[in-house]
């Protein structure tokens, strides 16, 4: 899975969508078959939605490119893999699911239509979205069940899905999701996975809001966000990448560590603080992640 701070929601059946999402600094697009689109509009949007991801991998920057199926027990998924599992799709998004049997399930889809289709075996990866008491209980059976999936996505709104699936009541400050969220998070880390995500700000009309809630995910350890609205990607794409700050204090480490190195040395005091070899792994891991988001 590629790096991406910002992934915003589209819907599917909108055409032209995905390529302003693009244009806004988006590093990744949902194109959404599922909630977005009306009932009498699936069809259609699953030929939009191919459409799209075939424009989106000619187009001139890379960006992960997700579809969002429908859910296992509508009975529609196998339609929607039908149709998008084609060049230029990185994944798919899983709503709704319960345990490992639906990665199973849908592990099984992905590799008959990936035949079907043209596709390399095992090219299409899954982001699993988190939105059931189940699913949240059973997340480290679920990301164990393939090898296809990339992440977990705890999806924590109000009034939403996992909301009533769990029964909390949304607050500003999440402390009624900060069980779910570091769960998800550190069953996607102990699964060796190094890009989890988290999602999502509803409140358009409350942007300081929506900052702290990217900068509280952040502290967390959360590499990027899922987004509904087109406003939050410049915010968000901040809030998720080394600041400058941040660039020039870790090569100053790495600097200053490898000339005690140099002199029969491995733990130093740098402004203040005690360096050794571990601090001096996380910063370079800081400096490849700033290499990587400013070169791509």
């Amino acid at each position: 899975m590629q790096p991406m701070r910002s992934i915003l929601f589209v819907p599917g059946h909108r055409e032209g969508w995905p390529a302003k999402a693009v244009a806004a600094g988006a590093d990744g697009v949902i194109l959404d078959l599922e909630d977005a689109v009306p009932a009498a509009a699936k069809s259609e949007a699953r030929a939009i939605v191919a459409t799209s991801i075939r424009s989106l991998a000619a187009g001139p920057r890379r960006v992960g490119v997700y579809v969002r199926v429908n859910a296992l027990e509508t009975g529609m998924t196998g339609d929607d893999i039908e149709q998008v599992a084609i060049e230029g799709l990185d994944g798919l998004v899983l709503p709704k699911s319960y345990g490992p049997d639906d990665v199973v399930r849908l592990d099984a889809l992905v590799t008959h239509f990936e035949r079907r289709n043209g596709l390399a075996a095992g090219s299409i990866e899954f982001i699993l979205s988190l939105e059931t008491a189940q699913a949240y209980a059973n997340c480290e059976a679920m990301i164990a069940a393939s090898p296809r999936v990339a992440t977990l996505f705890p999806g924590t709104a109000r009034d939403a899905d996992v909301s009533r699936s769990v029964g909390f009541e949304f607050t500003p400050e999440g402390m009624e999701t900060l069980y779910l969220r570091s769960q998800a998070l550190l069953a996607t880390r102990a699964a060796g996975l190094e890009f989890p995500i988290v999602g999502i700000w509803q409140d358009l009309n409350d942007p300081e809001g929506a900052r702290r809630f990217a900068i509280q995910n952040r502290q967390l350890g959360f590499r990027g966000q899922v987004l509904i609205h087109p406003s939050h990607i410049q915010m968000v794409n901040e809030i998720y990448s080394p600041s400058e700050q941040d660039v020039i204090f870790y090569s100053g480490m790495i600097e200053a560590f490898e000339a005690a190195e140099a002199d029969g040395r491995a733990a130093i005091n740098y402004e203040g603080h005690h360096v050794d070899y571990a601090h001096v792994k996380t910063a370079r891991a800081v400096l490849e992640m700033h290499r990587v988001l400013t070169t791509t």
